[in-house]
């Protein structure tokens, strides 16, 4: 860049001059968006099914005839159990989804953002369903229960509060790099 005679130069930028931030690109983002955010929800497949490998089953006890379960002793903490392990699997990908969606150079913005959240919460709903699914798949329940007979029981998510972590660690991830960055355009562009 050279410098013109007689106009005052700071840091490569006339003095002077109206400087324009960068507009937000959106009609030309929206089709990555959607690819990268129908991505992201299927991340949640793998993820369900590590949360029914991982997530320990309850064994109850048949007390009644007409198969009532009852938990057994401190068989109950897996509830909670099966809870946490949901909850951290979300963080741990709605962290990498932010820190691989933020790697996406040339579509860096709120538009993309806003892509990857959504693609998380569908991610993180497709988990939860079919996370169950595998899980009830993995202990089924006998069809002839007898009396004072102890079965295990599939782990369920008995809060839909778990959906938030995924969403909200992306966005999380993704806002904080942004914010880690100090050019005006994200970095979209190379020069």
């Amino acid at each position: 860049m050279s410098e013109q005679p007689g106009i005052e130069w700071v840091h490569g930028t006339p003095v002077g001059t109206a400087h324009r931030p960068p507009r937000v690109v959106v009609k030309a983002d929206l089709l990555p968006t959607f690819s990268v955010a129908s991505l992201i929800s299927l991340v949640g497949l793998p993820l369900g099914w590590i949360w029914a490998q991982l997530a320990p089953p309850q064994r109850m006890r048949v007390v009644t005839r007409d198969g009532r379960l009852v938990p057994l002793t401190s068989e109950s903490w897996h509830r909670f159990d099966g809870l946490a392990m949901f909850l951290l699997l979300g963080l741990v990908a709605g962290l990498l989804v932010g820190v691989v969606v933020w790697l996406l150079r040339a579509r860096r913005g709120p538009v993309m953002l806003v892509g990857a959240v959504l693609g998380s919460v569908l991610g993180a709903w497709l988990a939860m369903r079919m996370g169950s699914a595998f899980a009830e798949m993995r202990f089924p329940v006998p069809e002839s229960l007898a009396l004072g007979a102890v079965v295990e029981r599939a782990p369920v998510l008995e809060s839909a509060w778990v959906l938030v972590a995924q969403p909200l660690t992306t966005a999380f991830a993704y806002g904080s790099l942004a914010a880690w960055n100090a050019r005006d355009d994200l970095g979209r562009r190379l020069g």
